[in-house]
């Protein structure tokens, strides 16, 4: 009997640990108005400047002013906020406390109960049943605290609506099954390349097959991140958005830290190509509004969340907003960090990669052809034509002098470079892609 009190001790201690305040449901409650008789049961989300995020009891996001609310629960609202903010402060820490401690319960649980199956025939009846009853409570009790520490699941992603966005573009396909809405594309954009860059690693645009296993990929169920990661800190590495005409969107940072844009590294449409000779964008592409329509997202970040053009809307420091439909949205501004200052959502990380090239995954892969080269001092790029399908002219000038490159490949995957100096010699080159 001493076993069994002393068991469920340790019980209670253990349900006082795991139930924290800020899991989902641990703030419903029923909120009170100055100027209405309405009283709105909900659950406390978040504080942003002067507007508060709740979401009610059918799980939609709604937002109001704190002027709105009676003195008390603006009291409660500060407070809480202030409550979130200490959390944050430590939230590695205890985010590995309280997943360890999930599974300490569910497994402790568990052997309880295999404990109690084990002496069925050498105790009685009670005490096998007060074991296995305490070995479920801990399950259970662990069960809840993953959920708890999973998130809130926002509005899913219609999918009618995706297909619209991404159907605007002729060279993209979609798909999708109960986990991904799928983005497959060549990787080149319709619009002209390259021109303007001042800053150039001498790589050109060539088209990557981003498609079957290797597609793009959005989740289909968007979930709030308990501390959205910043893309100064993270993310150098690889994508962090598809734009609507299936074009990669990395972090406006480039591996080394520096702002692609600000260092001359980028066109005039705010892309340029990678080492694999892969074209992608730094910037949010503005450009494609006109194609895909007012008031419509240019493109959607790997966390599930749509990402729009410049707003008038206040955004809260992630460059996004709550949304009337239950969800959020990033929009793009002028100047650094120009979109997505944070990862609003949940994303998987590559467990190969770390902070700051931490690499948000699923994430397609490149396949370049040639060697990577290095900076050319001085190169501006002045021209790019597209004279014939999948051939291409590129113009530079450096010291004066005008050079091009002209390349091109053939439906056997043969890719030709021709060199040509200002003194029009030419030097060739020739690669074939496995």
């Amino acid at each position: 009997m001493k076993k069994i009190v002393f068991i469920l001790t340790i019980l209670l201690l253990s349900f006082k640990v795991s139930a924290h305040e800020g899991g989902h449901g641990a703030s419903t409650k029923v909120w009170h108005f100055t100027n209405s008789e309405m009283n709105l049961k909900a659950e406390f989300i978040e504080k942003i400047d002067e507007t508060i995020y709740l979401m009610n009891e059918k799980h939609k996001v709604v937002f109001f002013n704190i002027s709105d609310f009676t003195s008390q629960e603006q009291q409660y609202i500060l407070t809480k906020g202030n409550w979130i903010s200490d959390k944050n402060t430590s939230q590695n820490e205890f985010q590995l406390f309280s997943i360890n401690h999930a599974t300490i319960l569910i497994y402790f649980g568990f052997a309880l109960l295999l404990f109690s199956l084990f002496k069925y025939t050498k105790k009685s009846k009670s005490k096998i049943f007060a074991y296995s009853l305490i070995g479920l409570a801990f399950v259970i009790m662990g069960c809840k605290t993953n959920i708890s520490s999973n998130g809130i699941k926002m509005a899913k992603n219609d999918i009618s609506f995706l297909e619209s966005i991404f159907g605007v573009f002729d060279k993209v396909n979609t798909r999708y099954d109960d986990q991904y809405f799928y983005i497959e594309s060549n990787g080149l954009p319709e619009h002209e390349m390259m021109t303007g860059i001042t800053n150039w690693q001498q790589q050109v645009p060539i088209d990557h097959d981003y498609s079957g296993e290797n597609a793009w990929a959005i989740p289909l169920q968007p979930v709030l991140a308990e501390k959205p990661l910043s893309t100064k800190e993270n993310f150098m590495k690889g994508a962090i958005a598809i734009a609507a005409n299936g074009i990669p969107i990395f972090n406006p940072l480039n591996n080394r830290g520096e702002d692609a844009n600000a260092i001359g590294e980028l066109d005039k449409w705010g892309g340029h190509c990678g080492r694999a000779d892969d074209y992608h964008y730094h910037l949010p592409p503005t450009h494609l509004q006109a194609k895909v329509g007012e008031d419509k997202p240019i493109a959607f970040a790997l966390d599930g969340f749509a990402v729009y053009g410049e707003t008038t809307e206040e955004l809260d420091e992630n460059l996004g907003l709550f949304t009337s439909d239950s969800t959020y949205q990033y929009h793009a501004v002028k100047n650094y960090p120009y979109l997505i200052a944070a990862m609003k959502g949940k994303v998987a990380l590559n467990p190969r990669t770390q902070a700051p090239e931490n690499e948000i995954m699923p994430q397609a892969k490149t396949r370049g052809v040639r060697p990577d080269l290095r900076p050319l001092r001085g190169a501006e790029i002045i021209a790019f034509e597209n004279p014939k399908p999948q051939h291409y002219s590129l113009s530079y000038r450096v010291n004066s002098q005008i050079h091009k490159i002209n390349y091109g490949w053939d439906t056997d995957r043969n890719y030709t470079f021709e060199f040509v100096n200002p003194d029009r010699e030419i030097e060739k080159s020739n690669y074939k892609r496995k």
